[in-house]
């Protein structure tokens, strides 16, 4: 097939240039912004302080060290032996 009025075929295509007008002032009016709600803020609050804390607790360890060094610190085997059964089950579960 033979096509023999181009001018034809690109009024139908609309394929002729237009040109574009863009203000440039208009391209600094709207900016873009970002705003943490106070349920975030507090959030990264909390996140920071727990990252700001240790991970040992050393009044606990202290003042079992020193149980354990005086041969005070005494451990119930039947209360063991429930949480070490309970801790499995959880595991198996």
């Amino acid at each position: 097939m033979r096509i023999e009025s181009i001018s034809q075929v690109a009024s139908l295509y609309k394929t002729t240039k237009t040109s574009a007008k863009y203000n440039v002032n208009a391209a600094s009016y709207g900016r873009d912004y970002l705003s943490i709600s106070q349920t975030g803020q507090d959030y990264q609050i909390a996140k920071q302080a727990v990252a700001e804390t240790s991970d040992i607790r050393e009044d606990k360890v202290s003042r079992l060290k020193n149980k354990m060094s005086t041969g005070s610190y005494s451990v119930d085997t039947g209360d063991f032996a429930e949480k070490l059964l309970a801790h499995y089950n959880a595991m198996n579960n």
